[in-house]
C-alpha cells in the first residue's frame, strides 16, 4: 500500500510540476551590447537592470535578458522574436518595431529612465551650440549608430557620420580630428568626461536634447498577453517611484 501511495505521489508531481512552472510567465528583453552606465552594463548590471528584477519579484515573472548588438535588437524586435526591448528613446517610426506604453499617446510616466544627448568637441575647438543652432562647426557631427538624435541632427540639415558603434569610439574619432562634434548620451558623456580621454574633450553645457527611455514590447506579445503587458508597464511606474530604486537613482546621481 505504501508503495502504490509513493508512486502515485511521484506521478503527480511528474504531471502537475511542468503545469507549475508553466504559469510563471517568460518575457525575453533584448538591450545593447555595451555598457551604458550607470543604466546598464553589458553583463546585466546598472539601474535598467535593477528596476526591471523589481519588476519581476512584483509580478512572480521571469525576464529572459540578451545582450546583442542595438540595430538587430531593434530588427528582432520588429521580427517579433524577442519580446521587448529596453532602454528605448521614442521616435514614430519605432512603433513599426513594437508597442509604447500608453498605446497612441506614450506615457511617459511609465518610462524606464529621462536621459539626455550632450556636445562632446576636442579641446581648444570652437565648436558651440546654444539649444538651437550650431557655430563654428567644421566638419560632421558624430553620434552612435541607429541612435536617435541622428534625426535631431539630420532635421538641421547638418553633416552627420553614423559610423561609430560605441561612445568610446566617437571620442577618439573626434580627438583625432576626425570629427567636428559628437553628439553622446549623458550618461555616457559623463563616463567618457571622467576616464583618460577626458582631459583631450569638453562637454557642452546645453543638452541638445532630454527624453525618457521605455521598455517597449513586441506587437506579438501585446496582442497575445494584453493584460501582461499592461501589468509590466504599471508596475515600472510603481518600481521606479518607490523608495528602494529612488534611493539606488539618487546614489548613481541621476534622474530616474
Amino acid at each position: 500500500m505504501h508503495d502504490r501511495i509513493t508512486r502515485y505521489c511521484a506521478c503527480m508531481l511528474l504531471v502537475l510540476s511542468p503545469v507549475a512552472a508553466a504559469a510563471r510567465d517568460s518575457v525575453t528583453l533584448c538591450y545593447e551590447a555595451q555598457d551604458v552606465k550607470p543604466w546598464r552594463t553589458e553583463k546585466g548590471g546598472g539601474l535598467n537592470f535593477a528596476l526591471l528584477k523589481m519588476v519581476e519579484q512584483r509580478l512572480d515573472i521571469h525576464f529572459d535578458f540578451q545582450s546583442i548588438p542595438w540595430k538587430r535588437c531593434l530588427a528582432q524586435l520588429k521580427a517579433n522574436a524577442v519580446d521587448g526591448a529596453f532602454a528605448v528613446s521614442y521616435k514614430a517610426d519605432r512603433r513599426e518595431l513594437g508597442e509604447y506604453p500608453g498605446g497612441q499617446e506614450v506615457d511617459a510616466s511609465k518610462r524606464m529612465h529621462t536621459d539626455s544627448y550632450v556636445v562632446l568637441r576636442r579641446k581648444g575647438s570652437q565648436v558651440t551650440w546654444d539649444g538651437k543652432q550650431f557655430s563654428h562647426l567644421d566638419g560632421a557631427i558624430g553620434f552612435q549608430l541607429g541612435y536617435s538624435v541622428g534625426d535631431v541632427l539630420r532635421a538641421q540639415n547638418l553633416e552627420v557620420d553614423e559610423g561609430s558603434q560605441r561612445a568610446d569610439e566617437l571620442a577618439r574619432k573626434l580627438i583625432a580630428g576626425r570629427l567636428a562634434a559628437a553628439a553622446v548620451g549623458g550618461s555616457d558623456a559623463a563616463g567618457l568626461m571622467r576616464g583618460p580621454l577626458g582631459a583631450q574633450l569638453d562637454q557642452l553645457p546645453i543638452p541638445i536634447i532630454e527624453k525618457p527611455y521605455f521598455l517597449i514590447l513586441s506587437h506579438a506579445l501585446v496582442a497575445s498577453r494584453p493584460q501582461l503587458a499592461a501589468r509590466i508597464w504599471s508596475e515600472m511606474e510603481q518600481a521606479r517611484n518607490s523608495p528602494a530604486y529612488r534611493k539606488l537613482a539618487e546614489a548613481q546621481g541621476v534622474h530616474h
